[in-house]
């Protein structure tokens, strides 16, 4: 008798644009907002949906722990420059005084040092978690979504774009991946792996692989001809970006009649037309590129 699948095995993997759609959704949530209780709300959010939702032997479902560290690093430094910079924030509670620079005139507007308060304090870290929150929702993408399969999902026409985009985001986490395995390395041999030295022992061969890992992808699509378009006739092509053009032209102008107020009778209508007529010039731009799949 076989033994019983897990749950998380038998659990369907959800689709990857559905990761990026509920990940950037938080981050529209959070750029919106600069309550710091509703942006510790969404973080603990994506916090929980990695850690049980994240496939653990993938490489990419790594790189959380270090947008996490990014967006760390961001609050901190939009809060050391509200010190040393000052902040267009007025306040009257002075928490302490820097000695200030005296800067020439044609620097008007910018101060080093001076005055602190507790209101610029505040306002510098409302903004900064802002932007942290958005960062760790892109993390959880990254930890979530495969980039393999966000790939095979995108039409024809954007698939060099997409091609591109898929090597950006997964350039990160294959460096978090290598950093990681060669911390641990050396500290099976003793050696240090942190502080200036371990760093720079560390980042060499990382720097070394990224490298050999970029001329082994170059090669790898050449050889799968990646970047070769198939001849079409010029009224398909004539016809493809007039319907891109003006389906980008049709989305811009329905998203500016829902966002103003006379607008809300045509922007809904334009908007669904523009998607339609995009959505058409992307499939017939996909004979362009000719792809070939193996199951």
């Amino acid at each position: 008798m076989k033994p019983p699948v897990p749950r998380q095995q038998r659990r369907s993997p959800v689709h990857p644009g559905a990761w990026w759609l509920w990940s950037l959704s938080l981050g529209v949530a959070a750029s919106r907002t600069t309550n710091p209780l509703l942006l510790a709300l969404l973080v603990t959010v994506t916090a929980y949906v990695v850690a049980v939702c994240r496939t653990r032997s993938a490489p990419w479902s790594r790189s959380y722990a270090a947008f996490a560290r990014l967006a760390l690093a961001v609050l901190l430094v939009r809060l050391a420059f509200t010190v040393v910079l000052g902040s267009p924030v007025p306040g009257a509670h002075t928490l302490f005084a820097l000695p200030e620079v005296p800067l020439p005139h044609w620097a008007q507007g910018i101060r080093l040092g001076g005055r602190v308060t507790a209101e610029a304090l505040v306002f510098a870290l409302y903004d900064g978690l802002r932007i942290a929150t958005l960062l760790v929702c892109v993390g959880a993408a990254n930890a979530l979504a495969s980039p393999a399969r966000l790939l095979k999902s995108l039409p024809g026409a954007l698939y060099e774009l997409g091609v591109a985009v898929v090597v950006a985001l997964t350039f990160a986490p294959h460096l978090v991946a290598d950093v990681q395995r060669l911390r641990a390395a050396r500290r099976l041999r003793g050696r240090p792996d942190s502080g200036i030295r371990g760093l720079l022992q560390v980042g060499l061969p990382v720097l070394e692989g990224a490298l050999e890992r970029s001329v082994a992808l170059a090669a790898a699509m050449d050889a799968r001809g990646y970047g070769r378009s198939a001849d079409v006739p010029d009224r398909v092509r004539r016809t493809t970006a007039a319907l891109t053009l003006g389906g980008l032209l049709g989305i811009c102008a329905g998203l500016y009649g829902l966002l103003t107020t006379e607008g809300g009778g045509y922007g809904l209508p334009v908007l669904l037309a523009g998607a339609a007529a995009a959505l058409a010039g992307l499939r017939l731009g996909g004979r362009r590129s000719p792809r070939t799949r193996y199951r």
